[in-house]
């Protein structure tokens, strides 16, 4: 019996001694990499091509998910609690960064620390926002990208498709301060060339279909912002024009794949890769207080070459390169 105990004891410390080696002190663990959160506001294709150039930037300079950081993704679908839930996850987690994809995100973010470095993207004001001093010095934990898009040049390309326009349709979120600020720049830009201008205000995806129907019979040509509810319903909104053959002039590139028929816009997937590219200076030791929000300078034309042919409207000569 004594031997039988001794040859035990003597196998349990083996054992023992081979787990304790099994992982050799010097490895990281995931608990020892930096913590990256993603706060997305809603799904749709705009915010997802962000949130993809961000992580390929990060990759790009070496933070490699998986492997020399972990990215948390979390995706409120446009749901409040949802956001203020998965803010408060990546404060309890103690992230190292947050990106904050389209204001709704990075304003639930920024009410939650004043501590953890916050970069957001897909917000046309950070300022009108609340979320930085100003542009050119943020003044706290934030800074980023936005996406402010050339509207009075977008105004003029959809008179160079359909000249005889003489009201346009805005549709947008009464609840999205992004969406209320490039109303009030079409609006504006309408008034100065004497064009008519008609809104129709939605506040959720689900009366985007009805907001469209009305809207269109009312007007010659349909114009949406870079708004995240009505991006997310893009392709109902673009039948709702093709079927009534007036032209739907977009904020930006995702909403043309979508059914639109074009725009002068920025390009989210550039977006995002440049918020990367601050994010690897912001891991690298640099403040955002003193990081300047950046700008996207460098628009594109998009063409729906389906969607004119739809709508019988014909492309000018020095724009058919765009088509698509």
């Amino acid at each position: 019996m004594k031997k039988l105990t001794a040859l035990l004891l003597t196998l349990a410390m083996a054992i023992s001694m081979v787990a304790c080696s099994s992982e050799p002190a010097s490895e990281n663990t995931e608990n020892d990499l930096p913590q990256i959160g993603i706060l997305q506001l809603v799904e749709h294709t705009a915010l997802d091509a962000a949130r993809e150039g961000f992580v390929k930037a990060l990759a790009d300079n070496g933070f490699v998910d998986g492997e020399t950081v972990v990215i948390d993704v979390q995706n409120a679908q446009s749901d409040q609690s949802n956001l203020s839930t998965m803010s408060e996850r990546f404060v309890n987690n103690n992230c190292d960064l947050v990106l904050a994809i389209a204001t709704g995100a990075a304003q639930s973010i920024a009410s939650k620390t004043t501590e953890i470095p916050i970069l957001f993207t897909a917000v046309t004001d950070p300022v009108d926002a609340g979320l930085v001093d100003s542009n050119e010095v943020p003044g706290g934990n934030i800074s980023g990208t936005n996406d402010m898009s050339p509207i009075a040049q977008q105004i003029d390309l959809m008179l160079r498709l359909k000249p005889e326009t003489k009201t346009v349709g805005i549709i947008y979120t009464s609840n999205e301060d992004n969406s209320i600020l490039q109303a009030e720049i079409v609006k504006d830009v309408l008034e100065a060339k004497g064009i008519a201008c008609v809104e129709q205000t939605v506040t959720n995806s689900g009366e985007v279909q009805q907001a469209a129907q009305s809207i269109a019979s009312k007007v010659d040509a349909i114009y949406t912002p870079t708004d995240n509810v009505v991006a997310s319903a893009m392709p109902i909104v673009a039948q709702i024009a093709m079927d009534a053959k007036i032209p739907l002039i977009c904020g930006e590139e995702n909403q043309v794949v979508n059914g639109g028929l074009a725009t002068l816009g920025l390009n989210y997937f550039n977006l995002g890769y440049q918020t990367g590219e601050m994010a690897v200076r912001v891991l690298n030791g640099e403040d955002t207080s003193t990081m300047p929000v950046e700008s996207q300078t460098d628009f594109s034309y998009l063409i729906n070459a389906e969607t004119a042919a739809a709508i019988g409207i014909e492309i000018p000569a020095e724009l058919q390169e765009f088509m698509q």
